[in-house]
């Protein structure tokens, strides 16, 4: 009895380890094959998950340009984050229709509202296309010329396709830096409307207090719908456009889950850096310390610009957010890296790594090295970025001046547009021209003029700090001054001479040569001349170190590849993925541990009567009467709002569906746990998980909060 009492506990123990040390990666469709997913508890067929002729599951995810949605009705309605959303939202806001704080919601179809900006891309299919890549590399290359081959052969291998159709779009990625390269295709669709939004007080309840916390109750999401003209091409916004029709669409689950269940993600993780070396990582934690500086200075420029001004709060509105969110990852990787001695845990990897290499001959001629090349490299690369980043800060639309940033774009386009189109940086591609021109329009809806000009002067004042050989060349003589009064005299100038304000001239002027643009006189067009000349010496530096780097790194990872025996996931780089885990609570810290899911008590236990934990009204009384419909979870006798599960994302992955072993939709991910933002360099798996928003709380609010109930009947309840 002993021995048989012992045996159940070792079963019980090794169940528990599965169940928490689930997968670590961020699996390609094609990769999904070698995982085992039936043993593991997926009930459909893993074939049914991706289909080269667009009808699988995944072909209805779409990816949002940042962020992630689902197709989960046959006319086109795509769910995703209230946050992914909201700069939709903002554009759309005013004083008088705060889309914001009040949500939205178009009780028909025609109600529906543009979501500017905003661009679906659907998953076609995809290709492996590494030898007709590398196919163009010479041994005897130099850096920049295996840069400019590549950089051919992707604008080649991208213009074939898309030549295919009219709403084609594709991209060519590398994998495993360099050693893979993939061309993904996709229909894009470009009319995209806004069909409900909670309100604020629902969508971002906790707000940054919450934000990457646990426990969590945030109702975070939004309905998209997505438009194409009558013959199902993806066009510009029409009122003769039609509700799309997806050949996938994702079933939406109310039977719940218990704890253990198998589960899985598919989205459109951004940028994870899981292979990168001790050296990598140790350049990155001093970039995110000075980032988090640099975040605090500029959140705290605009929360006082904006201090009792509504119309200024709606305008910075996405840029706050963007920056709130980010400081506040920043400081948990920066913690969690010291909690867990990920520097200390890097140098163990890397000595059993080289242990590996000595094992063999070969291998030692060929990977011997390689750490120290890197490590030699990034001492470069850092006095590089030093230079590269205060000038990029200056043109940035995120961390600089609007105004300067559009003239910048205006100049730039200009410019690149005397070249062949071929020979272009791909970004200003023709086939990009139009996202340019959206650029120009919708920036009048992000930034207000007096602020602008104020916030120029406050980030160049920041540059007295900087040593000499650090300084824009176009602006050095002034900023050696370190004159304040000069600064603002120079910055006043511009806004008073310029005429880039209009958004219509803007677009004039992008159509224009350089020379004619210099012809105006205008002083932010003239500034932006002078930036771009130093701009267009480091971008070609950037282009010999990133391929340098490039070339490092594959040697690397192919070395890892093969001490892992092919059991490594490529980094996270915007492209689709597959990653499974299993609905599990954690242990944060000692004698504390965090059950996997919350309810509705809790989101009243957290009202205070104020954002961000205002609870409305209306919900309190539902709360009160437990009118909660068919939504109510019967073994908690209260609706579920969030859940933890041990599956593995990034920024990116934000309003894809969390999904349980049928493939039926349970969730929608939102975020992770402060203990897990350090995933997007090492996974703690006992501390890993990932927080979706419950899909019976998305359906409950929609319902008997909101009084939706057309959506509800076309998801097919």
């Amino acid at each position: 009895m002993k021995f048989r009492r012992n045996l159940m506990a070792f079963v019980l123990i090794l169940g528990m380890a599965f169940f928490v040390f689930a997968d670590e990666g961020m699996w390609l469709p094609h990769q999904m094959k070698d995982l085992n997913l039936r043993k593991l508890g997926l009930q459909m067929n893993p074939e049914d998950l991706y289909k080269k002729d667009g009808t699988g599951l995944m072909s209805a995810v779409v990816y949002l340009g940042g962020g992630t949605g689902e197709f989960v009705s046959p006319d086109g309605l795509i769910l995703t984050n209230h946050h992914v959303a909201f700069g939709a939202l903002q554009r759309a806001a005013t004083k008088e229709k705060d889309y914001i704080k009040d949500g939205f919601i178009a009780w028909t179809k025609k109600e529906e509202i543009p979501a500017k900006g905003y661009i679906a891309d659907v998953l076609l299919g995809y290709e492996d296309v590494t030898d007709e890549i590398l196919s163009t590399i010479k041994p005897d290359m130099t850096y920049r010329e295996r840069y400019e081959a590549i950089d051919k052969a992707r604008k080649k291998l991208i213009s074939e396709a898309e030549n295919a159709g009219k709403d084609l779009r594709a991209t060519v990625t590398n994998m495993y830096s360099g050693n893979n390269y993939y061309l993904f295709r996709f229909k894009r669709i470009k009319d995209i409307r806004i069909s409900y939004a909670p309100p604020r007080d629902l969508g971002n309840f906790g707000g940054d207090i919450d934000n990457w916390m646990w426990p969590r109750h945030t109702c975070d999401f939004t309905f998209l719908r997505a438009y194409v003209s009558k013959d199902n091409v993806g066009v510009d916004h029409s009122l003769e456009n039609v509700p799309y029709k997806p050949k996938s669409i994702i079933k939406i689950s109310t039977e719940g889950f218990k704890e253990g269940d198998f589960s899985f993600v598919m989205g459109y993780p951004g940028r994870t850096y899981r292979n990168y070396t001790l050296s990598e990582l140790q350049f990155d934690i001093e970039n995110l310390k000075k980032r988090m500086e640099e975040f605090k200075d500029i959140i705290a420029f605009f929360e006082t610009a904006g201090k009792d001004k509504r119309d200024i709060q709606i305008k910075y509105a996405s840029i706050l957010n963007g920056l709130n969110n980010g400081l506040k990852n920043y400081q948990g990787k920066i913690e969690g890296m010291r909690k867990i001695s990920l520097v200390e845990k890097k140098k163990v990897m890397e000595k059993d790594f080289l242990g590996w290499v000595d094992q063999d001959s070969e291998r030692k001629k060929k990977y011997g090295d390689i750490l120290k090349k890197i490590e030699t490299f990034m001492k470069r690369y850092a006095r590089y970025s030093l230079k590269n980043s205060s000038l990029s800060q200056i043109v940035s639309s995120y961390m600089g001046s609007t105004l300067l940033s559009q003239g910048y774009l205006v100049y730039r386009t200009a410019e690149e547009r005397q070249k062949p189109d071929m020979e272009r940086e791909p970004s200003y591609q023709e086939r990009n021209f139009p996202l340019i021109k959206m650029r120009i329009q919708l920036a009048e809806r992000g930034y207000d003029l007096k602020t602008d000009r104020a916030f120029l002067k406050h980030q160049m004042k920041k540059l007295f700090d900087l040593p000499e050989d650090q300084l824009p060349s176009a602006i050095k003589d002034l900023i050696s001054k370190r004159s304040e009064k000069a600064v603002d005299d120079f910055v006043d100038s511009l806004y008073d001479q310029t005429s880039l304000a209009e958004p219509k001239k803007r677009l004039k002027l992008i159509g224009m040569e350089p020379d004619e643009l210099l012809k105006l006189g205008d002083p932010i067009l003239n500034l932006a001349s002078e930036l771009e000349k130093e701009m267009k010496a480091l971008r070609d530096e950037s282009k010999v170190l990133g391929q340098e780097r490039l070339e490092l790194k594959k040697v690397y990872e192919n070395a890892l590849i093969k001490q892992k025996k092919g059991r490594i996931a490529p980094d996270a780089n915007s492209t689709i993925r597959f990653t499974y885990g299993f609905i599990k609570g954690y242990y944060p810290r000692d004698a504390v541990y965090y059950r996997p899911q919350t309810t509705l008590g809790g989101v009243i236990e957290k009202d205070t009567g104020k954002f961000p934990f205002n609870v409305p009204g209306k919900l309190k009384n539902l709360y009160k009467i437990k009118d909660f419909g068919p939504y109510i979870d019967k073994k908690l006798n209260d609706i579920p709002a969030c859940f933890l599960n041990t599956t593995s994302v990034t920024g990116g992955n934000s309003g894809s569906p969390t999904l349980n072993a049928k493939g039926e939709q349970i969730g929608i991910i939102f975020d992770m746990t402060y203990e897990s933002v350090t995933a997007d360099y090492y996974i703690v798996p006992e501390l890993q998980r990932t927080i979706s928003v419950d899909i019976r709380y998305v359906l409950f609010i929609t319902e008997k909060f909101s009084g939706a109930k057309h959506i509800i009947k076309e998801l097919g309840f």
